[in-house]
Protein backbone atom coordinates (compact mmCIF):
# COMPACT_ATOMS: atom_id res chain seq x y z
CA UNK A 1 0.00 0.00 0.00
CA UNK A 2 1.13 3.33 -1.06
CA UNK A 3 1.52 6.34 2.01
CA UNK A 4 -1.19 8.76 1.13
CA UNK A 5 -1.64 12.11 -0.52
CA UNK A 6 -4.86 13.29 1.11
CA UNK A 7 -7.61 14.13 -0.56
CA UNK A 8 -9.66 17.39 -0.44
CA UNK A 9 -13.30 16.80 -0.58
CA UNK A 10 -15.13 20.48 -1.53
CA UNK A 11 -19.11 19.48 -0.90
CA UNK A 12 -21.44 21.85 -1.77
CA UNK A 13 -23.68 22.96 1.32
CA UNK A 14 -26.83 22.54 -0.67
CA UNK A 15 -25.83 18.39 -0.67
CA UNK A 16 -28.27 16.59 1.30
CA UNK A 17 -26.15 15.06 4.03
CA UNK A 18 -29.24 12.96 5.17
CA UNK A 19 -28.26 11.38 1.29
CA UNK A 20 -25.03 11.94 1.49
CA UNK A 21 -22.66 9.19 0.60
CA UNK A 22 -19.86 10.35 2.19
CA UNK A 23 -21.23 11.31 5.30
CA UNK A 24 -19.72 9.55 8.17
CA UNK A 25 -16.20 10.33 6.85
CA UNK A 26 -15.45 13.76 8.07
CA UNK A 27 -12.88 12.58 10.52
CA UNK A 28 -10.87 10.56 8.60
CA UNK A 29 -6.89 11.74 8.34
CA UNK A 30 -6.56 11.26 4.97
CA UNK A 31 -9.74 13.21 3.63
CA UNK A 32 -10.10 16.75 3.74
CA UNK A 33 -13.72 18.31 3.72
CA UNK A 34 -14.52 21.87 2.63
CA UNK A 35 -17.69 23.66 2.09
CA UNK A 36 -18.42 25.16 -0.94
CA UNK A 37 -19.72 28.71 -1.19
CA UNK A 38 -19.04 28.51 2.89
CA UNK A 39 -15.04 27.87 1.93
CA UNK A 40 -13.39 29.19 -1.34
CA UNK A 41 -12.23 26.22 -3.45
CA UNK A 42 -8.99 25.48 -2.28
CA UNK A 43 -5.94 25.77 -5.37
CA UNK A 44 -4.03 22.71 -4.46
CA UNK A 45 -0.78 22.61 -6.27
CA UNK A 46 -0.53 19.85 -9.02
CA UNK A 47 -3.91 18.93 -7.72
CA UNK A 48 -6.18 16.54 -9.30
CA UNK A 49 -9.53 16.65 -10.27
CA UNK A 50 -11.96 13.31 -11.08
CA UNK A 51 -13.91 14.51 -13.97
CA UNK A 52 -16.10 12.23 -16.79
CA UNK A 53 -14.22 13.34 -19.81
CA UNK A 54 -10.42 12.72 -19.06
CA UNK A 55 -7.74 10.28 -19.25
CA UNK A 56 -8.10 7.57 -16.83
CA UNK A 57 -6.62 7.42 -13.48
CA UNK A 58 -3.89 5.44 -13.01
CA UNK A 59 -1.47 3.77 -9.91
CA UNK A 60 1.14 6.30 -11.55
CA UNK A 61 -0.86 9.14 -11.20
CA UNK A 62 0.70 10.86 -7.37
CA UNK A 63 -1.14 14.16 -7.70
CA UNK A 64 -3.14 15.33 -4.16
CA UNK A 65 -6.79 14.47 -5.12
CA UNK A 66 -9.96 16.76 -5.18
CA UNK A 67 -12.89 15.45 -5.44
CA UNK A 68 -15.94 17.68 -5.50
CA UNK A 69 -19.25 16.17 -3.85
CA UNK A 70 -22.64 17.38 -4.90
CA UNK A 71 -25.49 16.71 -7.21
CA UNK A 72 -24.64 16.77 -11.23
CA UNK A 73 -25.87 21.01 -11.29
CA UNK A 74 -24.31 21.68 -7.90
CA UNK A 75 -21.04 19.57 -8.80
CA UNK A 76 -20.57 21.51 -12.02
CA UNK A 77 -20.95 25.01 -10.43
CA UNK A 78 -18.02 24.28 -8.18
CA UNK A 79 -16.30 22.90 -10.98
CA UNK A 80 -16.39 26.38 -12.85
CA UNK A 81 -15.31 28.04 -9.52
CA UNK A 82 -11.98 26.37 -9.94
CA UNK A 83 -9.06 28.51 -8.68
CA UNK A 84 -6.85 28.36 -11.78
CA UNK A 85 -9.01 25.68 -13.46
CA UNK A 86 -6.68 25.27 -16.68
CA UNK A 87 -3.95 24.17 -14.46
CA UNK A 88 -5.54 21.07 -12.54
CA UNK A 89 -4.70 17.83 -13.80
CA UNK A 90 -7.69 16.12 -14.99
CA UNK A 91 -8.46 12.24 -14.51
CA UNK A 92 -11.49 9.88 -15.14
CA UNK A 93 -12.53 6.54 -13.40
CA UNK A 94 -12.41 3.79 -15.37
CA UNK A 95 -16.10 3.86 -17.74
CA UNK A 96 -16.94 -0.04 -16.55
CA UNK A 97 -17.52 0.92 -13.08
CA UNK A 98 -20.75 1.02 -12.24
CA UNK A 99 -22.78 2.91 -9.42
CA UNK A 100 -25.23 1.05 -7.01
CA UNK A 101 -27.11 4.30 -5.86
CA UNK A 102 -30.22 3.89 -7.42
CA UNK A 103 -30.38 7.66 -8.78
CA UNK A 104 -33.53 10.07 -10.06
CA UNK A 105 -31.75 12.89 -10.95
CA UNK A 106 -30.70 13.89 -14.57
CA UNK A 107 -27.82 15.11 -15.52
CA UNK A 108 -25.26 12.32 -16.58
CA UNK A 109 -25.58 10.97 -19.73
CA UNK A 110 -24.74 7.54 -18.40
CA UNK A 111 -26.14 7.53 -15.00
CA UNK A 112 -25.05 4.21 -14.40
CA UNK A 113 -21.38 5.49 -14.46
CA UNK A 114 -21.91 8.34 -12.69
CA UNK A 115 -20.85 6.84 -9.00
CA UNK A 116 -22.04 7.82 -5.75
CA UNK A 117 -19.20 10.36 -4.23
CA UNK A 118 -18.11 7.72 -1.97
CA UNK A 119 -18.15 4.98 -4.69
CA UNK A 120 -15.63 7.53 -6.76
CA UNK A 121 -13.57 8.35 -3.82
CA UNK A 122 -13.28 4.39 -3.08
CA UNK A 123 -12.64 3.50 -6.60
CA UNK A 124 -9.60 6.35 -7.01
CA UNK A 125 -8.10 5.53 -3.65
CA UNK A 126 -8.29 1.51 -4.92
CA UNK A 127 -6.47 2.06 -8.38
CA UNK A 128 -3.91 4.87 -6.31
CA UNK A 129 -3.19 1.80 -3.64
CA UNK A 130 -4.14 4.03 -0.58
CA UNK A 131 -5.77 1.99 2.02
CA UNK A 132 -9.78 1.81 1.37
CA UNK A 133 -10.34 0.02 4.72
CA UNK A 134 -13.96 1.41 5.99
CA UNK A 135 -14.21 4.09 3.41
CA UNK A 136 -17.84 1.87 2.44
CA UNK A 137 -18.72 1.52 6.23
CA UNK A 138 -21.43 4.37 6.41
CA UNK A 139 -22.50 3.34 3.11
CA UNK A 140 -25.78 1.77 2.50
CA UNK A 141 -25.21 0.34 -0.65
CA UNK A 142 -21.91 -1.19 -0.12
CA UNK A 143 -22.64 -4.41 -0.84
CA UNK A 144 -24.36 -4.44 -4.07
CA UNK A 145 -21.47 -1.78 -5.41
CA UNK A 146 -18.61 -4.23 -4.31
CA UNK A 147 -20.83 -7.02 -5.98
CA UNK A 148 -21.79 -4.82 -9.32
CA UNK A 149 -17.91 -3.98 -9.41
CA UNK A 150 -16.62 -7.22 -7.81
CA UNK A 151 -14.66 -8.11 -11.50
CA UNK A 152 -12.94 -5.23 -11.51
CA UNK A 153 -11.26 -4.87 -8.00
CA UNK A 154 -8.59 -7.43 -7.61
CA UNK A 155 -8.22 -7.41 -3.60
CA UNK A 156 -10.85 -10.06 -2.01
CA UNK A 157 -9.81 -8.06 1.34
CA UNK A 158 -12.41 -4.95 0.41
CA UNK A 159 -15.48 -7.54 0.93
CA UNK A 160 -14.89 -7.40 4.53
Amino acid sequence: MKPFLPTTIVRHRRENLKKCSLHGLEDREDLHFVTYPIHPVPWIENGMILTLDAPPLSPQDRFPLLLIDGTWKYAGVVERQLPQKEKWIRRSLPSHFRTAYPRKQTGCSDPERGLASVEALFVAHHILGYDTTSLLDHYYWKIPFLEINSQFLLHSTIFH
